[in-house]
């Protein structure tokens, strides 16, 4: 059994709060605000950079800089084109699913505040069995309740506002967190609860240790980038979600075999640094972690890419939380897994020295 993390109800409550917030790419400063909020007390000070993504730090006069990671944003969509007759199309902010849209209530948020819409559909009885068409990004649209475009314009809503869903937090079967953006919100969760940990425990780290939520990783790990440069780290552990792959229409073969429920799952690949890697399964191991594996082809698809080769080459690793429904409104993890991640990363955290040499020769 793994240890537990002893998630209080504060932090439940500061997690529903965070996820129930919306926080689309490029748009992340409200929710930016409440994870600085939360983390606040555990930390010694926080730099926010240009672009909105926040580190929170421990011993910030080191010289040896641990950075553990998640990224803040969310996907959602852009208002693109408004008809004459007052309905609204959209582009994608992110990897948006248009097959899930249809029949979903929205938010576009205006500078005049939030405009319910719902994505419309033509009913069952007006569609011809065998030609039916699929929802496609050109024929998904937003009905806001106006029969003009004059209309939807003095509600405030314009061409490049943002789209997000409604949906809220709820557990599941005293089981599953489920909800709209645990991808990624639930790792910004995750390395906060480390930072309390760390701090309640008083355990006194030999480096400088830098907790990072960073921005727009939804779009090419942008965030990261930044702040990977402003920062330059030594090592970085990253947490992100990869897919459960237990449910119904995937392939195993394709996508992997993992489990929510069994563990966090740890990225073998090029851009993991196989002694960071070690490292962290043995701290698995001698404190009875249960964890997954995951192969990566050619990139991992997560901020540890950014981490990884940027500034001449940062030590990195990638711990995973197994996800039902990516980037849909009913993402799912596990509560154990979340502990289980939680947990991993503090006992990690613990076993690296200060100037820790992860070169695989010398």
């Amino acid at each position: 059994m793994a240890k537990k993390s002893k998630i209080t109800a504060k932090s439940l409550q500061f997690l529903e709060n965070y996820i129930n917030n919306a926080a689309p790419t490029g748009f992340e400063s409200e929710g930016q605000k409440m994870w600085l909020a939360y983390i606040k007390p555990y930390v010694d000070e926080h730099i926010i950079d240009t672009y909105g993504s926040v580190a929170a730090i421990i011993n910030p006069k080191a010289k040896y800089k641990v950075v553990i990671e998640a990224h803040a944003d969310e996907i959602s969509w852009f208002v693109h084109y408004i008809s004459d007759t007052g309905f609204i199309y959209l582009r994608r902010n992110g990897g948006s699913d248009h097959q899930i849209a249809p029949s979903k209530r929205v938010n576009i948020h205006t500078d005049k505040g939030i405009v319910k819409a719902v994505f419309g559909w033509p009913a069952i009885h007006t569609r011809t069995a065998g030609k039916e068409e699929t929802p496609k990004l050109e024929n998904i649209f937003l009905d806001c309740g106006c029969i003009t475009k004059v209309e939807v314009e003095k509600l405030g809503v314009h061409v490049g506002c943002v789209v997000t869903y409604e949906d809220e937090f709820m557990i599941l079967n005293n089981r599953y967190y489920v909800g709209r953006a645990l991808d990624n919100r639930i790792g910004g969760f995750m390395i906060a609860e480390v930072a309390r940990l760390l701090k309640e425990n008083k355990v006194k780290l030999p480096f400088g240790l830098y907790i990072i939520n960073s921005v727009q990783e939804e779009v090419g790990l942008r965030g990261a980038e930044m702040m990977v440069q402003n920062i330059k780290p030594n090592v970085a552990i990253v947490t992100d979600v990869c897919h459960d792959t237990q449910t119904p229409m995937i392939s195993k073969i394709e996508q992997g075999d993992n489990y929510a429920g069994k563990g966090p799952v740890l990225t073998y690949g090029p851009a993991v640094h196989n002694n960071l890697l070690k490292l962290i399964i043995k701290a698995a191991e001698k404190n009875k972690i249960s964890f997954q594996r995951a192969a990566a082809s050619r990139a991992t698809g997560t901020d540890t890419d950014a981490f990884a080769y940027a500034t001449g080459g940062v030590a990195s690793a990638l711990i995973s939380l197994p996800l039902r429904y990516m980037h849909t409104t009913v993402e799912m993890v596990h509560k154990e897994d979340v502990d289980n991640v939680i947990s991993l990363i503090y006992e990690s955290l613990l076993t690296i020295k200060n100037e820790h040499d992860f070169r695989y020769f010398k």
